[in-house]
C-alpha cells in the first residue's frame, strides 16, 4: 500500500522497460522505468519560481511498454498518478532508501512539442477525422 499521488514534471532521463515472461495462463508483461523531476512552482512577480520538487522513480507496468518506451523522453514534460512507496535496498552494506510512484498514469503535457500523429484505432480506416496530424499552432 501506499499514499495516493498525483504530480507534475520533467522526465529526467530516458525511459528503460523491462520483460518478464508470463507464467501458467498470463501474458508476458513489463514495466516502463523513468525518472521525473517533480517541481514546487510558485507564481512570484517575475514569473514561476521552483521552491524544491524532488526527483522520484516511476515505475508503469502493462502488456504495451515496448511501444510506450517510444513515446517518453529526456525534458518532456508529464503527469503522474499512481501510488508513492517508499523504496529500500541494499548498496555496499548499508541500507539505501529513495521515493518511487507505482503509475496507474503517465500523461505526456503538451509542452515543446512539434507534433502529434494519432494512430487509427482498429478497424478504423485512415480517413477518419480524428486520424490527422496535429500541428503546433493548428
Amino acid at each position: 500500500m501506499g499514499t495516493r499521488f498525483f504530480g507534475e514534471g520533467n522526465i529526467g532521463s530516458d525511459p528503460t522497460v523491462k520483460m518478464f515472461p508470463g507464467n501458467g495462463n498470463q501474458s508476458p508483461r513489463g514495466v516502463l522505468r523513468l525518472n521525473v523531476r517533480f517541481d514546487n512552482l510558485v507564481p512570484t512577480d517575475d514569473g514561476m519560481v521552483d521552491r524544491g520538487g524532488f526527483w522520484a522513480n516511476v515505475e508503469l507496468w502493462g502488456r504495451q511498454v515496448e511501444q510506450w518506451v517510444n513515446l517518453y523522453q529526456r525534458g518532456q514534460r508529464v503527469l503522474v498518478s499512481g501510488r508513492m512507496i517508499q523504496d529500500t535496498w541494499e548498496k555496499d552494506g548499508e541500507m539505501q532508501t529513495a521515493f518511487k510512484v507505482q503509475a496507474d498514469r503517465v500523461g505526456i503535457l503538451p509542452f515543446r512539442l512539434g507534433q502529434i500523429i494519432m494512430e487509427p484505432a482498429q478497424g478504423q480506416a485512415n480517413s477518419h477525422p480524428q486520424n490527422q496530424t496535429i500541428t503546433q499552432g493548428s
